[in-house]
């Protein structure tokens, strides 16, 4: 697959753009405890800014190659890794045309767009 299935790309659940970087495509699902999780496509190369979260963050690599960025140290994550980034840690990212991601936050992340 070279894509997320059309169900979990319903345009309702579709990510703001503030919300996320430039060249990425984002959906999001709510969990009721406050939860979310949200899978990105990177039609671009580019680059998350640093920034940290109040609560913690996994991320799953499910195809090409997402760079986090800790403390200076570049973590290079492939399609199949797996990656925790605990609460109040700073952090970036680099990704590469072509990468796909699902994250689970356990907090509110992430804005709907306005439709």
């Amino acid at each position: 697959m070279n894509d997320f299935p059309q169900f979990m790309k319903n345009p309702v659940n579709a990510i703001a753009a503030s919300s996320q970087s430039n060249g990425v495509e984002g959906f999001v699902f709510d969990g009721a405890d406050g939860s979310q999780m949200a899978f990105w496509s990177c039609k671009t190369g580019g680059a998350s800014k640093e920034h940290t979260h109040d609560f913690d963050e996994y991320m799953l690599v499910v195809e090409g190659c997402y760079t986090i960025i800790i403390h200076g140290k570049n973590i290079k994550v492939s399609a199949g890794g797996e990656y925790f980034i605990p609460a109040g840690v700073p952090h970036a990212g680099e990704f590469i045309s072509g990468t796909r991601t699902i994250h689970a936050f356990g907090g509110r992340r992430a804005e709907r767009a306005k439709r």
